[in-house]
C-alpha cells in the first residue's frame, strides 16, 4: 500500500470525518441521482471505491435490499466512521468494508470472484493513480459488469472567477477534478471497449455522471 497517500488521507479526514456528510451535501451533487439509476437486482454485488463514511452504501442498501454491498477506502479514519454508521443503520450483515487503495482493488479482497457493479463517487478526483483505479474496477466487474462514476467536471460553466474559487477550495482537500475524463467522453472516446454507456453533464459543467457496461481494461487510453 502506498504509505504516503494512506497517511495523507488519514490526516485529511481524522477530524473531517465527524462532519463530512453534513458539509459535503452542499457541494457533492449528483450522488443520489446516480444511486437511483443503479437498478440493482437481487443478488447483484456492488463495490464502492473510496466509500468514505459509507453514506452512499447505506442509501444503496436501503433502496436495493437484495444487493450485496462492499466498500474500499484508503483512510482507516474514514472507515472507523463508516463502521459506526453501518452498525447504527443495522446493516453490518449487508455491507462489508476493507482498507486499501483503489489501484489495488481486487474481488479476492472480499472473498469474491467478481462484482456486478463498481462505483466511484467523487473519489477519482482524489486518487493519485486514477487510471489504474479505473482499470482495476473494470477488471473487477469484467465484461458483463457495470462501472458508475459521479465526479467534478471541468467547472467551465461557473465563469473564470467561479472556477478559480472552486478549484482553490477543492485543492484544500487534495481534490483535483479529472477534466481529461470528461473531455474524452464528450469527444465520443472512452476508457474501455464498452457498451450501453451514458453520460450526463450537470449544469455549470460542475459535475458529470457516467455509466457503462462490459469491456476490457486493457483498452484504457485516457
Amino acid at each position: 500500500m502506498a504509505v504516503d497517500h494512506v497517511t495523507l488521507m488519514d490526516d485529511v479526514y481524522r477530524r473531517q470525518r465527524h462532519i463530512y456528510d453534513f458539509t459535503r451535501k452542499y457541494y457533492l451533487f449528483g450522488r443520489d441521482r446516480l444511486i437511483s439509476d443503479l437498478a440493482l437486482g437481487p443478488g447483484d454485488s456492488l463495490v464502492e471505491i473510496g466509500c468514505g463514511t459509507a453514506r452512499n452504501l447505506i442509501q444503496i442498501a436501503r433502496l436495493y435490499p437484495g444487493a450485496e454491498l462492499y466498500g474500499l477506502d484508503a483512510s482507516a479514519e474514514m472507515l472507523r466512521t463508516a463502521v459506526r454508521a453501518i452498525d447504527r443503520a443495522c446493516l453490518s450483515h449487508r455491507i462489508t468494508l476493507a482498507h486499501g487503495l483503489a489501484e489495488d482493488l481486487t474481488p479476492a479482497l472480499f472473498g469474491r470472484e467478481h462484482f456486478s457493479h463498481a462505483l466511484f463517487s467523487y473519489s477519482l478526483s482524489m486518487i493519485p493513480d486514477w487510471k489504474q483505479a479505473l482499470s482495476a474496477a473494470q477488471t473487477a466487474v469484467g465484461r458483463t459488469g457495470r462501472v458508475h462514476i459521479v465526479d467534478f467536471g471541468d467547472l467551465c460553466g461557473l465563469g473564470r472567477a467561479g472556477r478559480a474559487l472552486m478549484t482553490a477550495w477543492l485543492s484544500l482537500f487534495h481534490v483535483s477534478p479529472r477534466v481529461e475524463i470528461l473531455r474524452k467522453l464528450e469527444l465520443g472516446e472512452q476508457f474501455f471497449e464498452i457498451r450501453d454507456k451514458k453520460l450526463l453533464v450537470m449544469p455549470g459543467r460542475y459535475a458529470f455522471i457516467w455509466q457503462g457496461t462490459g469491456g476490457s481494461a486493457s483498452t484504457l487510453t485516457v
